[in-house]
């Protein structure tokens, strides 16, 4: 069952460090079998009030591959590079 991390970057702090980070972490991702389904792009909204801003959205094969990557050693570096270049939110999602 497939797992997905959803950022919602509502504000960029450090661009120069968010520039490092964007540089990095593809390959992380990928070491945790995680793939990019959305970087930014243009929203629109259906129903409701949210506003996302810049969302990010990564499937993983599974909630478990999710959070192996997110609590890894490999990604904990870029990890305190994006809460520190970015004001965002982000939650995990299981799939179906």
């Amino acid at each position: 069952m497939s797992a997905y991390c959803l950022f919602d970057n509502l504000k960029v702090t450090d661009p120069v460090e968010l520039e490092v980070y964007k540089k990095r972490v593809g390959p992380v991702v990928e070491q945790f079998n995680g793939r990019y389904l959305v970087l930014g792009g243009q929203c629109e909204i259906v129903e409701g009030d949210w506003k996302p801003i810049y969302p990010v959205m990564i499937e993983f094969p599974s909630l478990e591959d999710a959070r192996n990557w997110y609590e890894s050693d490999e990604y904990s570096e870029l990890k305190a590079i994006r809460l520190e270049a970015t004001k965002s939110n982000a939650v995990f999602i299981n799939g179906v």
